[in-house]
């Protein structure tokens, strides 16, 4: 009996790998020569639409508002108006103006202008970028995780509210540990008993909006709806990581990056551009880190469930599934890790920021 659910587990994780990395449109499924850089870089980045999975030889999607504005004022529509073309041939008329879509980025058509033209890079030459406000998979997914945070929070609040002598139970009995080892264990050893309080919000909200986002960025049928992955997504949160230590200062904060108290006054000119830099560094490296090691994670299980193409031979098959799940099982425990990274560094500079002079 444990051997079949074993079997039965196995079969399902294979499943949801080989899914992840074989939803490939109609163009890549039927052309000849297989290239592993486009279908990597197609999946990890954002899109106007959810491809769900192909059916009779039909891609089956879950169109999203797209959102522009021209010099003909406010134009919407839906994604699905382009009918996945995504190679800039097919044409879509809204509002007196003409749209195509290249590699996931709308262009509106010059006047008169009835085809695409591109150069030798393949970049269009007879089109420009409208301002794109448009929903797409990874704004659509943000909105499904506030939602999904405060259904979380608002539910293990009722649960306090309900129960005697504030014992947890339901859900709050799953968030209060988490909570607890965010404040013990990130609040207090970084910034201090008596000022980690004001911070707690922000940082059990970076903690649970990163970790959610990570795990959502796993689900096979959300097809690369992968928010952290997203460089705009961890600079916003880098940014205001670096508002709020920059506002949090105080003087000894600022004497030691302008005016490094106990060295000579040479090595103060010389350590006071050093400091500065550090203060932009800080919030980069932030985003980088947090952007990259999830990035990472989805372009290496491509990368091997490519093999498969790539090699042409069902042998390598095996392997190939093999070592993408075992990347897979790994990025399951990089979601909370990252989460826990970005949280206790943001808290790390809040305390820098607000530590009395000794």
């Amino acid at each position: 009996m444990q051997i079949n659910i074993f079997r039965f587990i196995l079969i399902g994780l294979l499943f949801l790998v080989s899914f992840n990395g074989f939803a490939f449109n109609e163009e890549k499924a039927t052309d000849d020569k297989f290239d592993p850089k486009e279908m990597i870089l197609h999946h990890v980045k954002d899109a106007h639409s959810f491809h769900l999975w192909d059916w009779k030889g039909h891609p089956v999607s879950l169109a999203l508002p797209i959102i522009l504005w021209t010099d003909n004022g406010l134009t919407t529509f839906m994604s699905s108006a382009f009918h996945h073309d995504d190679t800039g041939h097919h044409i879509v008329e809204k509002n007196g103006a003409k749209f195509v879509k290249l590699h996931e980025k709308i262009y509106q058509l010059n006047p008169n202008e009835t085809t695409v033209a591109f150069d030798e890079e393949h970049h269009p030459t007879n089109a420009v970028k409208p301002l794109d406000f448009s929903i797409t998979r990874n704004v659509f997914m943000m909105w499904v995780s506030v939602l999904v945070l405060l259904f979380i929070f608002i539910g293990a609040a009722r649960s306090y509210k309900k129960s005697e002598n504030n014992i947890p139970r339901g859900i709050a009995g799953f968030i209060e540990p988490l909570v607890v080892f965010v404040r013990d264990e990130i609040g207090i050893p970084m910034i201090g008993e008596h000022k980690y309080k004001k911070y707690m919000p922000y940082l059990l909200t970076v903690f649970f909006f990163i970790w959610i986002n990570n795990i959502f960025g796993l689900i096979p049928i959300l097809n690369g709806a992968n928010l952290s992955g997203n460089i705009a997504f961890t600079f916003t949160l880098a940014i205001f990581t670096f508002i709020i230590t920059t506002f949090s200062g105080n003087k000894n904060y600022w004497k030691h990056i302008f005016w490094m108290p106990g060295v000579p006054v040479p090595m103060k000119i010389f350590l006071m551009p050093i400091e500065i830099i550090g203060m932009f560094v800080k919030p980069i490296s932030l985003m980088i880190r947090l952007f990259a090691n999830i990035t990472a994670g989805h372009v290496i299980i491509l990368a091997l469930l490519s093999l498969i193409f790539v090699f042409k031979s069902v042998y390598i098959a095996p392997v190939s599934v093999a070592f993408s799940l075992f990347i897979t099982i790994i990025e399951i425990i990089v979601t909370a890790i990252q989460a826990y990274i970005f949280t206790i560094l943001s808290a790390l500079y809040f305390g820098m920021a607000t530590e009395e002079e000794h």
